[in-house]
């Protein structure tokens, strides 16, 4: 626990007045205008550089051809049904990614869109698993100031003209507006989910000008952190002995991303409300069948403020009004006619054309007077869908309905509400911030590591039951996806009365879905569940599903990343999930219920499996899924299909340990009871993975793992860790719920384990990375003691002694951290004894941004604090210090020791949460009696001498719950 302050001497943070002058900081400090003293800052003239991605060796790739040859075949097949792939290493952006990304707008799974540093919005993800990153950049905010009495004017576009295109001679288009913005007097600061822009004299010397971006990340807060809606506050100081009239634009096209605007059908609508708030409303029709999208750009008029608006204008000569038009009339009048409101919805935009609408804000500013004007973005996309037919409403329409029109009453009440927000949102982060305990960088890269909640392609549904669309069913004639669904319901309501697995028809065993084969009679989603299992189902609780209950916050998925489209992936969530946990626990909760039951359930339509081309079932009941889909999410899980998941030895261990952590630190007896069948039914598959009666698990000599190209043979480090870990979790679990039978079985296996974990890879220093005899069995895995980091997360007790845990650890700082760049780039994964990166994989020789925040957590929670921080601060230095590769608000999967990304905007860098976990944990976790519970849990004496005496004792197996033909199935 850190009990005194850290690095003090050393500082990393940029104090505002160095980017600002102080004097300007004082003028701004009005309204909220001036930036906090902590902040990720950067100026807007910095160079945006292209972003270097990562390359394989020639070994690598000739090891990978096979792979590759059967992942692009994959990718084409699904490309044919027009769909994505999960994983497409093939196909790349026409928009390279830069060094050039910012806050997000907007709250949780409603759709995203991204803002750049320097003013650009970009990385559209408005529908699932859809991203486009390239920045529409019509999309802007601008300003004209006029003073005596109209001698000297100034008119900007609020963003550096850095774009090709933009200037262009003679256009109709943006390239017409002034570009005059350098950005050498203007700077960004972001403190996630705000960001301030402030404009030091540019482009009027005698005006200080300050934006703050502002978007509902409320934690605890279920309603307004669900809200697609955005508020931009500027202050405006006027330093000059004139009066200045200042009008400030806000442009907007309608668009997704994309070449989304061109595809006609498009209708613009200006809109008036009776408190101040006016604006045009943005009607997207989309293509490809998807839901239709609405914005709404707004200010808000005040005494002081008048808004006007124009609602359509275009960006080629053929418009009748056009940019250069609409530029013209600001430049002239700093404000449109306000008989423009009374214009009505626009005609639809033909094909090909574009439509955009503006906003404008104007104010009189009196000499060393100051003002504020406000903006808000909103957008509506009520209904998500996904690929394969089934459609949700999102969780805010259970608070501003479905309609189209929605997106008027969130702007407005954007406007309304933006300083609660701010003032929740300080609260938040206050304690935090003021920690003297702490490294300043920590503290905003911990806030600002949280961009993934909202620009991971999340989705947040109320709740509710599907629509299914028919055209989407499986097979023309045959069942439904709609009618599959209403059968499962049905058998979970026979299983919860006791009834027998209910029988299967021929029409069920003769589904077909394209690319997939039904074997076995069983339908997607269908549980098929053992005695044992049903009994401990029968005895639990279902999930609220009463849209009224408080409880019922809704359905959650995030992507795994923008590259890897797969929801929720587990074994990845099981790094990022403390930033749920801490913040959104009934989200989490949610999730673990979601994966409790796929535990249980069990899909026997027949995948290939491209890392050795064999065949195999889509879920093993028993194995946890590793994620929860991508086109059918919930329904069809396990998009993944590299390798056999239902053959990986981290999934299950972790699910356990998820659980027993969740548990433990939200005290809920309902949630424990309700996933208790899961659990057991997750441990109890893994005894077929025992295969000497040790109690500990074998790894299978592929990589059957999270690190799914680096090969394991036998007992791992990682696996093996986590397995004890999840025993431990499991018998405490089990005893607090009375299953005391169970406690036993798992304290008596546990003892068993541990004793052939350390005999086995304990080398004196510390844990071998396997018990193999390749050339990296010895290699030292900076993932270890994964294990013991939940273990102590949890508040159970150490697996192994301190002084183990302390060697281990001191063996990877000094290793895996220190000798590569001299720790400035974090933890590399796999380290060889003799000093050497492991290079004996793609994955051994990477860092990982999110297993580094977790060894760092894993140190604090041992009491090596400033090693944590040193290994955490390298992540900090390699990817969001200016001195850094340009990852920030994009923080990848990982990168090579020369700083080349593998996997941008990647979910296991929330990881980071887990340190602020292991400083500040929760109180039932604290407050926990500081007795070991494994030693309360009665084993017999003839039990225990027969551990200590031979070490190892074979447990009689318990009749399986499983069939053999789960485990073997006929290809």
């Amino acid at each position: 626990m850190v009990t005194g302050p850290l690095f003090h001497c050393r500082r990393h943070s940029w104090p505002p007045e160095e980017f600002v002058s102080r004097s300007t900081l004082q003028l701004l400090d009005f309204d909220g205008g001036a930036p906090p003293r902590l902040a990720w800052r950067r100026r807007l003239n910095s160079h945006a550089n292209k972003l270097k991605e990562f390359s394989v060796t020639f070994i690598e790739a000739m090891r990978m051809m096979t792979l590759g040859l059967r992942l692009w075949s994959y990718v084409r097949e699904e490309a044919s049904h027009g769909r994505k792939a999960p994983i497409d290493p093939f196909t790349r952006e026409s928009c390279k990614p830069s060094a050039s990304q910012g806050v997000p707008l907007g709250g949780m799974g409603s759709g995203s869109i991204s803002r750049g540093f320097r003013g650009e919005f970009k990385h559209w993800q408005i529908h699932p698993g859809s991203c486009d990153m390239s920045p529409i950049m019509a999309n802007q905010f601008s300003i004209f100031i006029s003073r005596d009495g109209g001698n000297k004017k100034f008119s900007s576009v609020l963003a550096p003209g850095h774009h090709e295109g933009i200037k262009k001679v003679g256009d109709h288009g943006i390239s017409s507006w002034d570009w005059n913005l350098g950005g050498q007097h203007s700077t960004y600061h972001a403190l996630f989910p705000r960001a301030w822009t402030v404009y030091d004299g540019e482009p009027d010397p005698d005006l200080k000008i300050s934006c703050r971006q502002i978007s509902p990340f409320i934690p605890h807060d279920y309603r307004e952190s669900s809200l697609p809606a955005c508020v931009f506050v500027y202050t405006l100081v006027n330093t000059g002995r004139e009066r200045a009239k200042v009008s400030l634009l806000m442009t907007w096209m309608n668009s997704i991303g994309g070449v989304s605007q061109h595809n006609g059908g498009h209708v613009n609508e200006p809109f008036i409300g009776d408190d101040g708030v006016s604006g045009v409303l943005l009607y997207h029709k989309t293509a490809k069948d998807y839901p239709p999208v609405t914005f709404a750009i707004a200010a808000c008029e005040t005494q002081n403020v008048n808004v006007t608006v124009l609602p359509n204008f275009g960006l080629s000569a053929e418009n009748s009004v056009t940019a250069r038009d609409m530029w013209a009339v600001m430049v002239q009048d700093g404000q449109f006619d306000q008989n423009n409101f009374s214009a009505g919805p626009s005609m639809p935009s033909s094909a090909g054309d574009t439509l955009c609408a503006a906003v404008a804000a104007s104010t009189w500013v009196e000499p060393h007077g100051k003002c504020t004007v406000a903006f808000a973005l909103s957008w509506s996309s009520p209904k998500v869908k996904f690929q394969k037919g089934c459609t949700y409403n999102r969780r805010y329409t259970k608070f501003y309905g479905t309609s189209e029109r929605s997106a008027m009453d969130l702007v407005h009440d954007a406007l309304k509400k933006y300083k609660w927000w701010e003032e929740e949102i300080e609260k938040w982060q206050n304690p935090i911030l003021k920690d003297v305990r702490l490294p300043e960088w920590y503290k905003f890269t911990l806030f600002n590591e949280l961009y993934f909640l909202v620009a991971g392609g999340t989705i947040w549904t109320d709740g509710g039951a599907p629509a299914f669309d028919e055209k989407e069913s499986i097979g023309k004639n045959n069942k439904s996806v709609k009618n599959a669904n209403r059968d499962s319901k049905s058998a979970h309501k026979k299983l919860n009365k006791g009834a027998p697995t209910p029988e299967f028809t021929s029409e069920d065993s003769e589904q077909r879905n394209d690319d997939e084969k039904i074997v076995g009679g069983s339908i997607s989603g269908q549980p098929f569940v053992d005695y044992d299992t049903e009994i401990r189902y029968s005895q639990s609780v279902n999930p609220p599903n009463s849209p009224d209950d408080p409880d019922n916050v809704g359905k959650f998925l995030y992507l795994e990343g923008i590259e890897y489209i797969m929801w929720c992936t587990y074994d990845v969530h099981f790094y990022a999930s403390f930033a749920l946990l801490d913040l959104f626990p009934k989200i989490e909760l949610s999730i673990q219920r979601d994966f409790a039951r796929a535990v249980l359930n069990e899909d026997r339509r027949k995948i290939k499996f491209l890392a050795d081309g064999n065949w195999g079932i889509r879920k093993v009941k028993g194995a946890v899924a590793h994620d929860l889909g991508t086109h059918d999410p919930w329904h069809e899980v396990n998009a993944y299909n590299i390798h056999d998941t239902s053959k990986w030895k981290d999934l299950n261990p972790k699910f356990v340990l998820q659980v027993y952590r969740d548990f433990a630190a939200t005290g809920d007896m309902v949630f424990g009871r309700e996933v208790w069948p899961a659990v057991c039914a997750a441990m109890d598959y893994m005894n077929q993975f025992d295969r000497d009666g040790d109690g500990l698990i074998e790894n299978d000599g592929f990589p059957d793992q999270t690190y799914d190209a680096w090969t394991v043979h036998g007992i791992s480090a990682y696996c093996g860790c986590l397995w004890l870990a999840s025993l431990q979790a499991a018998a405490t679990m089990a005893h607090r719920l009375g299953d005391h039978a169970y406690a036993e079985k798992c304290t008596i296996k546990f003892l068993m384990a541990k004793n052939a974990f350390e005999s086995k890879l304990w080398n004196g220093s510390y844990f071998n990375y396997d018990s193999g005899n390749s050339n990296n069995s010895k290699s030292i895995q900076a993932d270890q003691l994964a294990g013991q980091w939940y273990a102590a997360s949890s508040g159970l007790p150490s697996l192994f002694d301190e002084s183990k845990i302390s060697s281990a650890l001191q063996k990877i700082f000094d290793f895996n951290v220190m000798r590569v760049r001299g720790g400035r780039i974090g933890a590399v994964n796999g380290m060889h004894p003799n000093g050497k990166v492991d290079e004996s994989c793609m994955q051994s020789r990477e860092i990982w941004t999110g297993v580094t925040y977790a060894l760092a957590a894993t140190m604090i929670l041992a009491g090596m604090e400033e090693q944590a921080f040193t290994t955490a601060e390298g992540i900090f230095t390699a990817g969001w210090s200016e001195e850094g590769y340009g990852y920030w608000f994009q923080t990848p999967e990982g990168w090579t020791t020369d700083g080349h990304y593998r996997s941008l905007v990647y979910m296991r860098p929330l990881a980071i949460w887990a340190m602020q976990w292991a400083l500040s944990p929760p109180k039932a976790i604290v407050e926990a009696p500081k007795v070991n519970v494994m030693e309360r849990i009665y084993i017999s004496p003839l039990t225990m001498r027969s551990i200590h005496e031979n070490g190892v004792r074979r447990i009689a197996p318990k009749g399986s719950c499983f069939s053999n033909t789960v485990f073997h199935c006929e290809c």
